[in-house]
């Protein structure tokens, strides 16, 4: 058996936390970025105990401040309860996905590696990763806090993917677990960070659910085939399987109702990793996806999607008073990891911008971003350029824009001519241009999962609270040493 492609090339993890400051910038950053970009992605700290995925490995950060025209980077482990212990016994102690999970293992069968996305609310920042509780990151330090459940209310797994409904603050998010009962959880947090709301919403068997979406009414789930089965583990079957005889199913919940309210509504078998938005439209929920009409299970060859298996833009229309579900196709490109401007979660957004993932190669390798105007029904693409590939691009709006493709996208791009790893800062309003500034990055950053942006008057605010929060505790300690 050959070595995984997940640990050759611009896959491979990299050694060493780093930093560097006066990064080159070719061409100019526009003075209005001001803040921290962050992306989270797999970076195993040892050898795999089996069989190693892309989905297994450590998480890391990579910031990039950029300030008044300059840029600095700085990387840095999560240090997870696992990472901590596996660095303890110098080895690695879970097996990933392309293994049997290991419920035997002591140590639970399960690793939470954080490695998958990020999430900024009330202050705080966390790296998430949906088998497990979030970690909180300090800023700008990526110093690893520990785990942060919500003043221990947190009652389950933390998706990667919670909605932030920008107009109240408030955070939403919920729990998938494969064996345990309930297979699923939903809360709801509070503006200020308080967790307000949980709930449970059965299913007959546990199933892949990677992300959902809010509307101003609604949590929107999609419940799709992809199950998990300890009954077939036990025979020595796969743990997980793509069950299309099942059905899929959108489910609508009021946002902050019992699980018991929950409705079902039937669409032909398919799979959804990542969705784009939803929203209310009167008395109907129109949902926007990156949709799949099959899903193949995580693999470690390079063999590219059958037919179906890559991800293209959809969308439902849902009608909770009949009952009826119309669906569309937007695009046949192959596009995922899907952003929109934030300020319009749960709410209709016109653009939507999309990693256009190569279909010559089954690895998760984009070769440009698309830009979808979902009004008019057009796209246009920014192409990364021959042999230099990214992911995920993230749109951070101008301060004071009026249109909501007045912005910046900002994507992690590898040369792999050059050997080198670079930002791109995107005008989304001169789409198809070239960049406006590229960033020339100190070493090279494997291709991750996804990312965000934080202003610099947010995060700047949150480490005055830091201060504050370490001199109260000082004073504390102090007064108690007199006692």
């Amino acid at each position: 058996m050959g070595k995984s492609p997940y640990l050759q090339g611009n896959f491979a993890p990299v050694e060493h936390e780093i930093e560097a400051e006066a990064l080159p910038v070719l061409g100019a950053l526009p003075p209005e970025l001001d803040g921290l970009y962050i992306r989270n992605g797999a970076n195993p700290a040892f050898p795999a105990l089996g069989r190693y995925h892309g989905l297994d490995g450590d998480g890391m950060l990579h910031a990039l401040e950029l300030r008044g025209g300059r840029a600095s980077y700085r990387n840095r482990w999560v240090r997870t309860k696992s990472f901590e212990l596996e660095r303890k016994r110098g080895r690695a102690l879970w097996t990933g996905v392309l293994e049997r999970p290991q419920f035997d293992n002591p140590e639970g069968p399960i690793k939470n590696t954080a490695n998958t996305s990020l999430v900024w609310h009330a202050g705080r920042l966390l790296a998430l990763h949906e088998s497990g509780e979030p970690y909180q990151v300090g800023l700008p330090s990526l110093e690893t806090r520990g785990p942060y459940v919500f003043g221990r209310k947190l009652r389950h797994a933390f998706c990667a993917h919670p909605k932030l409904d920008s107009a109240t603050g408030e955070l939403f998010a919920f729990g998938a677990s494969p064996v345990a009962k309930p297979h699923l959880q939903y809360s709801a947090i509070n503006a200020d960070g308080t967790l307000s709301h949980t709930t449970a919403i059965e299913l007959p068997i546990g199933v892949l659910m990677h992300d959902f979406a809010i509307t101003e009414s609604y949590a929107v789930f999609v419940n799709h085939p992809y199950t998990f089965d300890i009954r077939r583990w036990l025979r020595g079957e796969p743990f997980a399987a793509f069950e299309p005889e099942r059905g899929s199913f959108i489910g609508l919940l009021p946002r902050r109702a019992s699980g018991a309210a929950i409705r079902w509504f039937a669409i032909p078998p398919c799979f959804v990793q990542h969705v784009v938005n939803a929203w209310d439209d009167g008395d109907a929920v129109v949902l926007e996806v990156c949709h799949r009409a099959s899903a193949r299970l995580p693999s470690d060859d390079d063999t590219p999607d059958a037919p179906g298996e890559s991800p293209v833009l959809w969308r439902w229309r849902i009608d909770p008073r009949s009952g009826v579900v119309r669906e569309e196709q937007l695009d046949d490109a192959n596009a995922d990891l899907p952003r929109i401007h934030e300020g319009y979660t749960g709410r209709r957004a016109r653009f939507t911008y999309a990693a256009r993932f190569r279909r010559d190669i089954g690895l998760p390798l984009a070769d440009g971003v698309l830009k979808y105007d979902l009004m008019r029904g057009t796209s246009e693409a920014h192409e990364y350029g021959r042999n230099r590939n990214g992911g995920e691009a993230v749109f951070v709006p101008r301060p004071g824009a009026r249109d909501e493709d007045d912005g910046l996208l900002l994507s992690l791009v590898h040369d792999e001519v050059e050997a080198r790893s670079e930002l791109l800062v995107i005008d989304a309003r001169d789409f198809r241009a070239p960049p406006v500034a590229r960033v020339l990055l100190p070493q090279r950053v494997p291709y991750g999962a996804h990312g965000l942006w934080i202003p610099r008057r947010e995060h700047e605010h949150e480490l005055s609270l830091d201060l504050r929060r370490a001199k109260a505790a000082r004073s504390r300690s102090a007064k108690s040493g007199r006692t």
